[in-house]
């Protein structure tokens, strides 16, 4: 291929290899060193880190049961939603569409979202931030729990309020927005 001017493009070079890093394997079924994180209702699984990626994403594993799922807010990193099972609605720039188990959608930085399980069924979810660090902030303010699909444990009034306050404390350092309820 040439360009106008007749001249061949310079081909990029790829980078060697860095032997440094390391394959990463997650069974999030079988691996009990998987953190498993209870979350407004919903159980999410860190299958990859920033640390397994070198920075450049984050795989998480979302357990929804059925009401369950983020309020509205946004972040200003990219975020892919990929429906194993079940299904979600999932609203962006204030419009619902109903996302079924083989669907995909894009989130792009910046654009205000949420989604919710309206169904009677626990949804599966493979969730990509890019770049990593969502993660870090699922850690920081949600509880561990014992398994994929256990479920986070019910917070009184109080723990309620409190989770609130140290997610919009803590929302920030983690290039998020909350957006309401």
């Amino acid at each position: 291929m040439t360009d106008d001017s007749g001249a061949s493009p310079q081909r990029a070079q790829i980078p060697p290899d860095d032997p440094r890093r390391e394959l990463a394997l997650a069974r999030p079924n079988e691996d009990q060193g998987l953190p498993h994180i209870g979350l407004v209702g919903d159980t999410y699984t860190i299958l990859l880190n920033g640390e397994d990626t070198a920075g450049r994403y984050t795989l998480i594993d979302m357990h929804v049961p059925p009401g369950g799922g983020p309020p509205p807010h946004r972040h200003d990193f990219e975020e892919m939603f990929h429906v194993l099972g079940g299904e979600i609605e999932a609203t962006f720039r204030g419009e619902t569409s109903v996302v079924r188990a083989g669907a995909s959608i894009n989130i792009p930085a910046n654009a205000p979202h949420s989604f919710t399980n309206a169904s009677d069924r626990p949804a599966r979810l493979l969730c990509i931030c890019s770049p990593a660090g969502q993660e870090e902030f699922f850690e920081a303010v949600g509880q561990p729990v014992a398994t994929r699909t256990a479920p986070p444990p019910e917070l009184d009034e109080a723990s309620q309020a409190a989770f609130l306050e140290k997610a919009l404390e803590l929302a920030p350092l983690y290039r998020t927005e909350l957006l309401g309820p």
